[in-house]
C-alpha cells in the first residue's frame, strides 16, 4: 500500500471509530455526516432502514445504545472505497425494550470530499463461536 492508501486506510479506521462513538452517545449530529445521504442500513432483524429513519431512530430515543463494545475490527480498502468488518456486543433499548446482543456489522465507506461516509451497512447476530 502506498503512502496515500495507508493514510486512508487509518482515515476509515478512525471514521469507524467515530460512527461506533456516535451510535453509544446518540449523537445525531455526527451519525449525519458520517452516513451518506444514499445509505441503507439492514438490521438483524431483516428490515432495512433509510437515513433519516437511522437518524430518528437515535434522536426520537427509540434506539437508545449504552454499550457498543467493539470485539474485533478489519479494514478492506480498494480505491476510494473501504469496507469495515465489526464484531461487536451491544447493549441497549429498541422500541422500549432491552436488548443485548452480539453483532457482526459490514459497513460499504466511500470516500469523497476528503471524508468517508458509510454508504451501506448490514448487521447479523454473530454465533457465540466466532
Amino acid at each position: 500500500m502506498g503512502t496515500d492508501q495507508v493514510a486512508l486506510a487509518a482515515a476509515l479506521h478512525e471514521a469507524e471509530q467515530r460512527l461506533q462513538a456516535a451510535v453509544r452517545s446518540g449523537d445525531v449530529e455526527a451519525l449525519d455526516l458520517l452516513l451518506d445521504d444514499r445509505v441503507v442500513y439492514t438490521g438483524p432483524d431483516g428490515r432495512s432502514l433509510t437515513k433519516e429513519e437511522d437518524l430518528e431512530a437515535h434522536r426520537s430515543r427509540t434506539l437508545v445504545v449504552e454499550v457498543f463494545d467493539q470485539q474485533d475490527l478489519q479494514v478492506t480498502m480498494v480505491g476510494s472505497t473501504g469496507i469495515t468488518h465489526v464484531l461487536a456486543g451491544l447493549q441497549g433499548t429498541a422500541g422500549g425494550q432491552p436488548f443485548a446482543a452480539r453483532l457482526r456489522y459490514t459497513r460499504t465507506w466511500v470516500h469523497a470530499d476528503g471524508t468517508w461516509r458509510v454508504l451501506a451497512a448490514h448487521a447479523g447476530v454473530a454465533p457465540d463461536f466466532g
